[in-house]
């Protein structure tokens, strides 16, 4: 890149980040010490804030620059994220949303805690959320460090290992001095700019091709060296039986985790009602339906105006797809519209990645703070704070991330995604689900289906071809792959829900029908809830 791209880069990144740390240190300044303030916001966001939130919180650095990636580099088959991504809201619209509100206070296991033994419960679904959360926030790493990489012109691994530290080290800022409401806010302006510079890369694209899309499809299956077979299944996921199991394997998790994702469900507690929640609900599916339709046309647009090879010579994982598409509508390099169009889009894709990894260590410091902390605090030790320990939880959570980002730094970032989808589908839904349908669900069965789907799923990763064995793999040099399958949520989703009903079925527990009367009311209705 040349010097005007990243002079101009970096003054709109730091114009960002000050924008971010004024809202931050201004709220800092309000009255926050109570749980229900830095947890929540107070509970004063309104429907459509809280929508647009949601919105800034799931259109991550994998769906801006790895998904438009994927379909620059395999057409069709990059379409299955897009697919999964939306169809999730549905679960999340008709059986999460109102429901989570009425029957939580801040957590996911302060769900499943209403009826069951909470100790127990809340050590278990604390644990998984974190390590989702963790996973997550790997991929937005990763993502940081490809996109600065190519801002600065510099693939060395101390540039990657550099902006990797330094995002870490803002998102325990923002987390640490603004709590949810700064968090909130900075997830309502990054995805205020993020549809902004979608809309006008997607106006750009289609006006290149006087709107003709046939003309756009078959251009970038031309560039793309596949010809017809890009536009069709099977480029990435229909080489042999266990691409196409693959296939199915990552839809379902797609599908299913976004309804298990700890730092989604949170943001339903920042609304006043249940009802307000299901408004909010319904905002978010607008915005990010509207997101990635377009996302859509800018990796079409990808393959057509920038060609799969020079993508991949960028990032092999296809992670710069959207900077590069803009440098050539603006001009092409050294242009200045092609200057200007670049470094847009590289701040709104930092903005992004910021924005994304501030509410996912918001939401795994509760779990560690509200859960664990609480859970396994001894009883007569000295009581500190549940919002000293959150605050120094995003510390800790945020010094792993940064390891673990440096260590997956060449990974697709949207498939990084897919795995924490996977691990959120597998260990949180299954509890979530039996907690508010299932009568006769017990402790033990909580434990179980939250254990059963979480190591599983975590050991069948290790196991794949992502850890070991093949050429991208994290360790290339060894092998102990044993499990064929890039994405285990095929078999740790049913073995999440197999070890919730096996644990309940077995389990000496009489269910407390008390207790699950009050849940069930308290859940449709909203009575008694906080």
């Amino acid at each position: 890149m040349t010097g005007h791209h990243q002079a101009l880069a970096l003054l709109l990144f730091s114009a960002f980040v000050a924008v971010t740390l004024g809202i931050t240190t201004w709220v800092s300044r309000k009255r926050h010490g109570s749980a229900e303030e830095f947890y929540a916001g107070g509970r004063l966001f309104s429907p459509m804030e809280n929508g647009f939130a949601i919105a800034g919180d799931y259109m991550s650095a994998a769906s801006f620059l790895g998904v438009t990636g994927l379909i620059a580099l395999f057409g069709y088959d990059g379409l299955l994220y897009v697919v999964g991504f939306l169809v999730a809201w549905l679960v999340v619209l008709f059986l999460v949303a109102e429901l989570v509100r009425n029957c939580g206070r801040f957590t996911l296991a302060d769900v499943i805690a209403a009826r069951m033994s909470e100790r127990p419960v809340r050590i278990a679904v604390g644990t998984s959320s974190v390590t989702v959360s963790v996973l997550y926030l790997v991929a937005q790493m990763v993502g940081a460090g490809s996109l600065v990489a190519l801002l600065l012109g510099r693939t060395s691994e101390a540039a990657q290992a550099w902006t990797v530290i330094g995002v870490g080290a803002l998102m325990v800022i923002y987390v640490s001095l603004g709590g949810m409401r700064a968090t909130t806010w900075i997830q309502i302006v990054k995805a205020v700019l993020l549809l902004s510079g979608t809309v006008a890369l997607t106006v750009l694209v289609l006006l290149r091709f006087h709107g003709d899309i046939d003309r756009l499809l078959l251009t970038a299956a031309e560039r793309s060296g596949h010809g017809t077979a890009f536009l069709v299944p099977g480029l990435k996921y229909g080489g042999s039986w266990s691409a196409r199991v693959d296939f199915i394997s990552l839809g379902l998790a797609l599908v299913l985790g976004t309804a298990g994702l700890p730092h989604i469900l949170s943001r339903f507690y920042t609304v006043p009602t249940a009802r307000a929640a299901r408004r909010s609900a319904v905002w978010s599916i607008g915005l990010i339906g509207s997101f990635y339709l377009m996302t859509i046309v800018l990796g079409f647009g990808a393959a057509a105006l920038v060609g799969p090879d020079a993508v991949r010579a960028s990032n092999a994982s296809g992670n710069t797809a959207v900077p590069l598409l803009a440098l050539d509508l603006g001009g092409g390099a050294g242009s200045t519209g092609g200057t200007v169009l670049f470094a847009v889009v590289a701040a709104v894709a930092f903005a992004t990645i910021l924005a994304v990894v501030a509410g996912i260590t918001l939401a795994s410091s509760a779990s560690v703070a509200h859960d664990l902390y609480a859970s396994l605090r001894r009883p007569h030790a000295r009581r500190r704070s549940e919002v000293g320990v959150a605050r120094t939880a995003a510390v800790g959570i945020g010094v792993v991330a940064i390891a673990l980002g440096l260590l997956a730094r060449d990974m697709n970032v949207a498939f990084l995604v897919g795995l924490a989808f996977a691990v959120a589908a597998s260990a949180n839904l299954p509890v979530l689900l039996y907690s508010l349908f299932w009568r006769n669900f017990t402790t033990r069965g909580a434990v179980w289906a939250v254990y059963g789907g979480l190591v599983p799923a975590l050991g069948l990763v290790v196991l794949s071809p992502v850890v070991s064995g093949s050429p991208g793999a994290l360790f290339p040099g060894v092998d102990f792959q044993y499990f064929p399958l890039q994405n285990p949520g095929i078999v740790s989703v049913p073995l999440g829900f197999l070890a919730g009903w096996l644990g309940t079925v077995t389990s000496d527990e009489v269910p407390d029908e008390a207790r699950h009367a009050e849940t069930e009311v308290r859940s449709l209705t909203g009575a008694g809830a906080v």
